[in-house]
């Protein structure tokens, strides 16, 4: 008895010590890659158990999650240049497993320097009011630049992000006077249209009024009743030549001007 259950405890020994080294556990976002032997086994272990020969098989997982990468600033001179101070991120993902283990040695260090000679090529290629209003742009070029060698790792570029652009402080002082000066401008400008406009509009209501000499006595009535709606206790009137014109051709001449008129016109 006593070596039967030495014999089942051996077995059971064996049997576990052979679960530890075969069996592994491959989580959900990750990807298992054999090599047998030193060889790569072209079929890859999905979520869940993987069974290995022991001793002859050693498991790979790689991470198919998307990964996010901050790229350093980096100092640059733009093409018009100005001295600018960039910092991006990145945000990619492994396609193909098999080839991130076997192409590449560390796959995320490989895609951070491919990132900042992009970084720093694109910097030189642009202007600064690219950088500043026109980054999209510059982003689909970063991405552009990036992916062609990271195809060939197995890897794929999802997007990159300029995430901020650091100017100098004289060039930040020189953009604002630069502002400053444009703003001026638009005001006189619209200032300038205003006076025109209305000048114009005067002189049409001016050559109204000389058509049509009521509609300046009009025009005065309802000034003074604007003005007297104001509850002003002091009213300043001006009285028109024209009016005076008016009444003046409208009073009946005096009974002694008619005689002195009369004879003269009988003679």
């Amino acid at each position: 008895m006593n070596a039967i259950v030495t014999v089942l405890i051996g077995v059971l020994a064996l049997t576990a010590l052979w679960a530890c080294l075969s069996v592994r556990v491959v989580k959900q976002f990750e990807r298992g890659v054999v090599f047998r032997f030193g060889r790569v086994r072209p079929d890859t272990f999905g979520p869940g158990l993987a069974v290995l020969l022991p001793i002859a098989d050693r498991l790979h997982k790689v991470s198919m999650q998307i990964v996010t990468l901050p790229i350093p600033a980096q100092d640059g001179i733009t093409r018009d240049n100005v001295t600018v101070r960039v910092d991006a991120v990145i945000y990619f993902r492994v396609v193909d497993p098999v080839r991130v283990i076997v192409d590449v040695q560390d796959y995320e260090s490989a895609i951070c320097q491919v990132a900042l000679a992009s970084l720093r090529s694109i910097i030189g290629k642009s202007e600064l009011d690219d950088l500043l209003s026109n980054r999209e742009r510059l982003n689909q070029g970063l991405e552009l630049m990036m992916d062609s060698p990271a195809v060939d790792w197995g890897v794929h570029i999802d997007r990159v992000e300029i995430k901020d652009v650091v100017l100098p402080e004289t060039m930040k002082r020189s953009m604002s006077r630069q502002a400053e000066a444009e703003r001026e401008r638009r005001s006189r400008v619209i200032t300038a249209e205003g006076e025109l406009q209305a000048s114009e509009k005067l002189a049409q209501a001016a050559e109204t009024m000389a058509a049509h000499p009521a509609a300046l006595q009009l025009r005065l009535l309802q000034t003074v009743v604007e003005v007297a709606a104001e509850k002003n206790s002091t009213l300043v009137l001006p009285f028109p030549v024209e009016l005076l014109r008016f009444l003046e051709r409208s009073t009946p001449a005096e009974p002694e001007e008619r005689a002195a008129y009369e004879p003269s016109v009988l003679r």
